[in-house]
């Protein structure tokens, strides 16, 4: 019955959670090659994820609906939007602009993260500063074109714009993991420690973007990035912080620490799909 009241007393965050609940399950559909027939030049997955995409922003906007806290109309909005971190190859070119404009948006961070990588080798072990250093060395050049080309699409979003970005964030995500690897040889505790949460701040962010990559692409291209995935997520998920990822994201989105973690729990599982 207290289920059936909450229901009542709040629709407009019921509301919220049934239609990003239709995005994430028409996402998994769409991957698992279910599309339940055509709907016009679409399929009906397409439709129904199209629909309640659309549906999340007029509920995050409405200025008529129920009275809520300060703050409350933002987070729906940001829930609407966290909803597309999620890699959804349905999204389709009209979301291109908006995905876009949220990978620039987490430049900032990123470029915060690798200067606290630059500056994290003065915290280790004299021995082990150069094997962190020799690890991380490509952070700086590769997260600034990654940057320049999240610039790029979003000023110009094409095909070819689009695949030079796919590329960049694989290469980025790759110096991570190789990066993460290397990092957790280090047989000192506390380098160990301070290398790996330096890493993985940066690791957050790359995996973040590369989510809302895949979520522009086509499934082929998916499946070419992930092709160039030598070095799985799988290989260095026992060397991350779960807990740390999620506050990353949830500060990012404006949204609660236990809804990052169902975020970053889904998003595991689309990688460990995709292949990467």
């Amino acid at each position: 019955m207290q289920s059936i009241s909450n229901i009542w007393n709040h629709p407009k965050t019921s509301l919220t959670g049934m239609l990003i609940a239709i995005v994430s399950i028409a996402g998994v559909l769409s991957q698992q090659g279910i599309n339940l027939g055509k709907a016009g030049t679409g399929t009906v997955v397409a439709l129904a994820s199209g629909l309640a995409s659309a549906m999340l922003g007029l509920v995050a906007k409405d200025p008529g609906g129920e009275p809520s806290s300060t703050g409350s109309t933002a987070k729906l909005g940001a829930w609407a939007l966290i909803a597309l971190l999620l890699p959804l190859p349905f999204i389709g070119g009209c979301s291109g602009p908006r995905v876009a404009q949220d990978i620039v948006n987490w430049t900032p961070a990123l470029q915060g993260a690798v200067a606290t990588v630059d500056s994290t080798a003065g915290l280790l072990a004299p021995a082990d500063a150069p094997v962190f250093a020799a690890a991380t060395i490509g952070f700086d050049a590769a997260s600034n074109l990654m940057v320049a080309q999240a610039k790029a699409y979003l000023a110009n979003p094409t095909a070819g714009t689009l695949a030079q970005m796919q590329i960049q964030i694989v290469t980025l995500q790759q110096q991570v993991n190789i990066a993460l690897l290397q990092a957790a040889k280090i047989s000192n505790p506390a380098s160990q420690q301070h290398a790996l949460v330096a890493i993985q701040g940066v690791g957050t962010i790359v995996s973040s973007i590369l989510a809302l990559v895949q979520s522009i692409s086509s499934n082929a291209a998916v499946a070419h990035m992930a092709s160039l995935s030598t070095v799985k997520m799988s290989s260095v998920r026992p060397y991350l912080d779960e807990g740390a990822t999620a506050q990353v994201l949830a500060s990012h989105y404006g949204v609660s620490a236990k809804w990052a973690r169902v975020q970053v729990a889904q998003a595991e599982q689309s990688e460990d799909r995709a292949g990467f």
